[in-house]
């Protein structure tokens, strides 16, 4: 579900840094090669189409018509979303096809069925032909809202999303609050270290954790960030989301499996933070068609029992931390979160202190943080 359009960018944040750069952060972001063009989300692109209102009358019609055809039905399959929700979305992907200068009047009258001038002409930022396809896209093919539009809305931040990319889910945005309210709070140094997000996807975590650092820093030193990820177009996308929001000299994107790229910072980390896979390999094809059916694999499967990555970055992040660096990771549930903490005083007790488990907005246990010791 998209937030009311507020896309808060900065114009950059710390102009200056007092701590030591490691070599990749010379040339700001690095990728090995970017070889996907990210795509512009709808609400950025330039109006240079144009259909009469009657056009766009008789368009939204049809697609409120496909969109109230759905009743409870997908609710019924998968918890999929029912005829209001989509209704919704449609006045949604509206307000970012429209032109900004004559929306609320354009809206207006397709909300009252006003057809007065139907031979005016509107402003798009996609031709009508195209929003014929994503929407029965959007209800024949569950393709997800995010992906028709571009862009999700996460925190303060409104972000490019694709094909290929995790979309930002809205529990994830405690581990901003756990960084700030945890972290920074009890040990606030770690504000101007370095930090990485392991499995970036399109970057959300790396830039609100930027922005987050900045906020906590003392004088002119200032944190850095060091996003990972596997897959080229993750790695497009969030380096796309970082330039948009002015932070490519403080968030670096670099192309590799989890630790692999971090090589040069290995147990210099003031923080690691991750999203990692951690849904069941049978739980799968059970999931809701958005999902399921359209979001990476990659970033989904978590193996048998949802713990193969999760564990991994628990081997791997005690070498990678700096004495009194802080991580946090989001788990599955209340069930990996336990099996987690006994795993980490069971086989390293002697490297991690001050152990917790944090809940995500509706109260289910989601999140495991400690500090190094």
């Amino acid at each position: 579900m998209l937030k009311l359009r507020s896309s808060g960018l900065s114009c950059g944040v710390c102009a200056k840094f007092q701590i030591p750069i490691p070599r990749c952060f010379m040339n700001s972001i690095t990728t090995s090669s970017i070889d996907v063009k990210p795509k512009v989300p709808l609400y950025l692109r330039p109006p240079s189409f144009s259909a009469s209102l009657s056009e766009l009358t008789k368009w939204h019609k049809w697609a409120k018509n496909l969109a109230s055809s759905v009743g409870s039905s997908f609710i019924n399959l998968d918890n999929g979303p029912d005829s209001t929700l989509l209704r919704r979305e449609l006045n949604w992907l509206l307000q970012d096809l429209i032109e900004l200068q004559h929306r609320s009047v354009i809206l207006s009258k397709l909300e009252s069925g006003n057809n007065e001038n139907p031979d005016v002409s509107v402003a798009l930022r996609a031709p009508l032909e195209e929003m014929y396809c994503v929407w029965r896209q959007r209800i024949e093919k569950r393709r997800p809202f995010q992906y028709v539009v571009g862009c999700e809305h996460w925190r303060d931040l409104v972000l490019s999303v694709q094909e290929g990319v995790l979309i930002p889910r809205p529990e994830t945005e405690v581990i901003i609050d756990l960084v700030e309210g945890v972290a920074l709070n009890n040990a606030p140094e770690l504000a101007q270290g370095f930090w990485a997000d392991l499995g970036t996807g399109s970057g959300a975590i790396a830039i609100a954790t930027a922005r987050a650092l900045a906020t906590h820093a003392h004088g002119d030193a200032c944190g850095r960030v060091i996003a990972t990820d596997l897959s080229p177009v993750a790695v497009a996308v969030a380096t796309s989301n970082v330039q948009r929001y002015g932070l490519q000299d403080v968030v670096e994107v670099r192309k590799g499996s989890w630790f692999e790229p971090l090589k040069d910072v290995q147990g210099k980390l003031a923080g690691v933070l991750s999203n990692p896979p951690y849904i069941p390999s049978g739980d799968i094809s059970g999931l809701q068609a958005e999902v399921g059916q359209h979001e990476p694999i990659l970033a989904l499967d978590g193996g048998i029992s949802g713990t193969n990555d999760l564990l991994h970055l628990i081997d791997g992040v005690a070498s990678m931390l700096k004495p009194g660096g802080f991580f946090a990771f989001e788990t599955n549930g209340e069930k990996q979160c336990k099996f987690l903490v006994e795993y980490i005083e069971n086989e390293k007790p002697s490297s991690f202190r001050d152990m917790n488990i944090a809940s995500d907005f509706a109260g289910i246990q989601r999140f495991v943080m400690g500090f190094r010791r």
